[in-house]
């Protein structure tokens, strides 16, 4: 009696936790794997190696953006027909001091504030999503000087994923759909 009270309480357990598996992907593991972790390794350069190799598209999602190597890597992909597109969390990066975005909006590369969340702490770079060459770089390190000089951070960057590519770049395209774009910081409107 006691075991048949065993398999149901695991059943019942099962029965409540699977919505929380619905929505979650498993994808096939394939390509490579690139790891970088700050201050002692230089996440930037792998950030920059990467944007630099974009051939179709770049699609960011920044929660905090003060790098201006980056930004300007973003700039020089955009003048090079790469379509470039970031997302950025409002609150974060709203002040203009030390912000890399005034770059990328006087370059006309499309940036939109995402207001949805109390934060948007994501932070993506997804490149060529469709292939070839498609790669996604995510981790904890946000795009500053400080996450590459004074933060313990980490990134990994996953190449010739493309699945993964594409589901990073669906994610991206349903947190867009809730972004409103902006031409200029508030601020310096």
């Amino acid at each position: 009696m006691r075991e048949r009270r065993g398999w149901y309480l695991l059943a019942a357990l099962f029965a409540f936790a699977a919505p929380a598996f619905a929505d979650s992907r498993t994808l096939t593991a394939r390509g490579s794997v690139e790891v970088a972790f700050s201050p002692a390794d230089d996440p930037e350069a792998s950030l920059l190696r990467l944007i630099g190799a974009a051939r179709e598209t770049l699609h960011m999602q920044a929660y905090v953006f003060t790098s201006r190597p980056i930004a300007d890597a973003l700039v020089a992909a955009h003048r090079r027909g790469v379509r470039v597109e970031v997302l950025a969390d409002e609150q974060m990066n709203r002040r203009g001091r030390g912000n890399a975005l005034p770059r990328l909006l006087d370059a006309g590369v499309p940036v939109a504030f995402e207001t949805r969340y109390a934060a948007a702490h994501n932070k993506v770079l997804i490149a060529d999503a469709g292939g070839p060459g498609c790669a996604v770089a995510t981790g904890s390190y946000n795009f500053t000087w400080s996450a590459k000089r004074r933060n313990a951070e980490n990134l990994i960057v996953l190449r010739d994923n493309c699945p993964l590519a594409e589901a990073y770049l669906d994610n991206w395209r349903r947190h867009r759909a809730d972004a409103t774009p902006i031409k200029r910081l508030p601020e310096d409107s």
